[in-house]
């Protein structure tokens, strides 16, 4: 895996781990009755989006290094995962 790859998928998980980060323990300005004038009532009452970043960069490394580390060591290789099709839906086995 070549540095390029290395950061674009660091960045596919940090974003994905943000779109789950920020939909975890939201209160909404419904449920604590403080709503703003002008905003959705299922709008956070406080988005605390730093804290949000800084555990959604800890999570996204510790995801980036699993899933490098299996890349980098071939600890799951493309055979691997043809094993569960290879002689499924009508397919001559291999030699």
């Amino acid at each position: 895996m070549g540095i390029v790859t290395g950061i674009v998928l660091y960045a596919i998980i940090w974003f994905m781990t943000l779109l789950i980060a920020l939909q975890v323990g939201v209160t909404s300005q419904d449920e604590a009755g403080e709503r703003v004038a002008g905003t959705h009532g299922s709008a956070p009452a406080d988005a605390q989006l730093k804290r949000r970043v800084v555990w959604t960069s800890i999570v996204a490394a510790f995801i980036w290094v699993v899933i490098a580390s299996i890349i980098i060591f071939d600890l799951i290789t493309l055979d691997d995962i043809d094993l569960f099709t290879r002689f499924g839906m009508g397919a001559p086995p291999r030699d």
